[in-house]
């Protein structure tokens, strides 16, 4: 099934004017001074794509499958010949060459019952050199958000039948829930990131819950018939409710029931540091062992704007800005991702879903992940086009032979186009990241 749209603070439109609308957007933008003051966002500098993804298409006819978050595998031994994998929902899993080929789909689990959910990958991250009884091995980890489990996949370039092999242990047990009917009610696994502990090499996968504000530390075990499980090391719950200046609460609006969740995450390896983004809240930098004060590194511009919800619309009816929030998010805050120049220097990524641009903050916690700029993804030719609504993003500055020898950005596109209009349309967007620097750096 489609993903079901959240409320927003404005008015929704149907998927089908989309096209229409950001056509006539963008014609009102050419027409306008960049200095008249009629544009609310500064001008940001755009990069183009090199390749795109296959399409994908979230209906019966192309199996659900709705591009969602990526992840860069570089093979060591030939980095032309490195891969891609990505999450399509309840579409599985998809890999991708540099050609932006695909080369393997996964499908997601059946569900286990006629009336149960199906499965839903949801996020994907990397784990490098996870001893296993058989060597060690690169695993690909992903959010099976309709089962509320980790699924494991071992990255194996040339394997025949493809690259991923499912390793999961067939007894994990579900990450947030307690019953196959609490499953069903789908507050289950949805943002996920890995990282290992250099001083214990041990690996784990931090979690988010979907419509909850709890995040679970999982250790990755492996198993001696070579599968890999996991176990729960502690949880962690984000605020869902803020104390603002001027002596008021406020929360984000929803759906009753409802608390502002956490998707995109990343964890910076030399540090032991994790960056969540609490959608509609904004960037919360932590320890990633879960110890430790979160602190709000920067805010959605929404923040602070009451707004009740109209179940009648099933949107959120936005007050006034009393001017709490920041300037360079526009909720969702999602796709969060570290771009590693060495030395402790480089970016953290953010795609500020809200308004199809991407914030680059410094990655040095001395300068307090400063903001050090952003750009956009922006059409490359009438058939090659940028990227928007973007949920997931990677980034490897490393380079990937021929194709990408300055490195690789992937982003999300959540509308395609051009394309058939009835029809909802995803893919993935490649970047030379030589572009993204000079965009950042400019």
């Amino acid at each position: 099934m489609a993903k079901p749209r959240r409320p927003r603070a404005a008015f929704a439109r149907p998927a089908h004017t989309r096209v229409a609308v950001i056509a006539a957007l963008a014609a009102f933008a050419a027409t306008v001074p960049l200095d008249s003051g009629a544009l609310a966002a500064p001008a940001l500098p755009a990069v183009e794509p090199r390749a795109e993804t296959p399409a994908l298409h979230d209906d019966d006819a192309g199996g659900n499958a709705d591009a969602d978050d990526p992840a860069i595998w570089r093979n060591p031994a030939d980095p032309g010949r490195s891969l891609v994998v990505a999450t399509a929902k309840q579409g599985g899993l998809r890999v991708y060459d540099l050609s932006a080929r695909e080369v393997q789909s996964v499908p997601a689990p059946a569900p286990p019952g006629p009336e149960d959910a199906p499965g839903r990958f949801n996020n994907v991250d990397l784990v490098h050199g996870l001893r296993l009884p058989s060597g060690r091995a690169d695993l690909a980890v992903t959010s099976d958000r309709g089962n509320d489990r980790l699924r494991v996949y071992r990255i194996d370039r040339d394997r025949s039948g493809g690259p991923l092999t499912d390793v999961t242990d067939p007894s994990a047990q579900p990450v947030f829930s307690n019953s196959q009917e609490e499953i069903n009610e789908q507050r289950t696994a949805y943002g996920l990131a890995t990282w290992t502990d250099p001083a214990t090499g041990r690996s784990y996968a931090v979690v988010s819950q979907r419509e909850r504000t709890r995040i679970a530390l999982l250790e990755l075990t492996p198993k001696s018939d070579g599968t890999v499980g996991y176990r729960k090391v502690r949880t962690l719950d984000l605020p869902a409710d803020f104390r603002l200046p001027n002596g008021t609460s406020w929360s984000p609006c929803g759906e009753p029931g409802e608390l502002p969740q956490v998707e995109g995450m990343v964890v910076d390896p030399a540090n032991g540091t994790l960056y969540a983004g609490q959608e509609d809240v904004g960037i919360w930098r932590l320890s990633a062992d879960l110890s430790g004060k979160p602190q709000l590194v920067d805010k959605v511009r929404e923040y602070g704007v009451p707004a009740t919800y109209d179940p009648s619309t099933e949107e959120c009816t936005a007050g006034a800005d009393p001017g709490y929030g920041g300037k360079r998010l526009k909720a969702d805050v999602e796709g969060l991702t570290l771009l590693d120049e060495g030395d402790g220097d480089g970016y953290l990524l953010a795609s500020s879903q809200g308004d199809n641009t991407f914030a680059a903050y410094d990655r040095e916690l001395s300068d307090r992940n400063a903001y050090e700029g952003g750009f956009r993804v922006t059409a490359a030719s009438a058939t090659l086009d940028g990227s928007e609504e973007c949920d997931g993003a990677a980034v490897l500055n490393e380079p990937l032979g021929a194709a990408y020898p300055n490195g690789l950005l992937v982003v999300q596109d959540g509308h395609d186009a051009p394309g058939d209009p009835e029809r909802a349309s995803t893919d993935f967007k490649f970047v030379d990241l030589g572009d993204v620097l000079d965009a950042v750096d400019d």
